[in-house]
């Protein structure tokens, strides 16, 4: 082993610490890590259509483990995160253990997020998005892909699912939110019927709520609008009408 202190006593010596180069930590390659989780997930469905969350083994994905994230449903459209890896702490700055997935994204593309991930669970089907995290101050641009897997869980029921987030370049202050560039949904076998995103009954409802609420006259019948009534035509006859009420003496 060398002797550190030999350059730290020659006067003029460049005393800056060397950049140490780990072996396979190049640059990453998105297209890969989704691959890669893609390919691991067809290995463990042995024959099924869905593999259960029990079959994931950390040691399986280790490519693509700091990448990658284990989701349950909660609701309709709606998922939390159970397991999620480095990345994801990094780009949003924090733990992200049990928050929604949505929270990755920006308000606009959460609506868009729900209609897909609705597909995931209900198909089941595949997802995969593109993203884009515009730049602002201390945050340079950010592409990113999301690749969303179904699982079954211990009762049966497909409420997991396996997935990974992936950005290639700096990430910058984070948090850092997204906004869906374009989605694509297939069915988890090949040839079967595609499950189109669509808004959920609750978005429509409340949709059309909003809607009604903005026009006093929606879901009014003719009979409960009150008519204003027929006012005599000339001022003569219209005083004819008024009535005069005497003041009270004792008042």
């Amino acid at each position: 082993m060398p002797d550190d202190r030999s350059d730290s006593q020659t006067p003029g010596k460049d005393t800056a610490s060397p950049v140490i180069r780990i072996a396979g930590r190049g640059p990453v390659q998105p297209a890969q890590v989704l691959a890669h989780l893609r390919g691991y997930w067809d290995s463990i469905r042995h024959g099924r259509a869905v593999p259960t969350r029990a079959d994931v083994q950390p040691a399986g994905i280790r490519e693509g483990l700091d990448f990658a994230f284990i989701l349950e449903r909660i609701a309709p459209g709606a998922a939390r995160f159970r397991l999620a890896g480095r990345h994801l702490v990094d780009l949003m700055g924090m733990e992200v253990r049990g928050m929604p997935l949505c929270s990755v994204l920006n308000a606009g593309s959460r609506g868009r997020l729900s209609d897909v991930l609705d597909t995931v669970f209900k198909g089941p089907q595949i997802a995969e998005l593109t993203l884009l995290s515009l730049p602002g101050y201390g945050r340079p641009e950010l592409h990113g892909h999301m690749l969303i897997l179904p699982l079954r869980s211990d009762l049966g029921d497909v409420t997991r699912a396996l997935g990974c987030l992936v950005t290639a370049g700096e990430i910058g202050r984070g948090p850092r939110r997204f906004d869906i560039v374009a989605d694509k949904v297939e069915p988890v076998i090949a040839g079967a019927r595609v499950l189109t995103p669509q808004p959920s009954d609750h978005e429509l409802a409340e949709s059309q709520e909003l809607w009604r609420a903005s026009d006093p006259f929606i879901g009014r019948t003719r009979a409960s609008v009150t008519p204003a009534p027929d006012l005599p035509p000339t001022p003569e006859e219209r005083r004819a009408l008024f009535r005069v009420i005497p003041s009270d003496p004792s008042g």
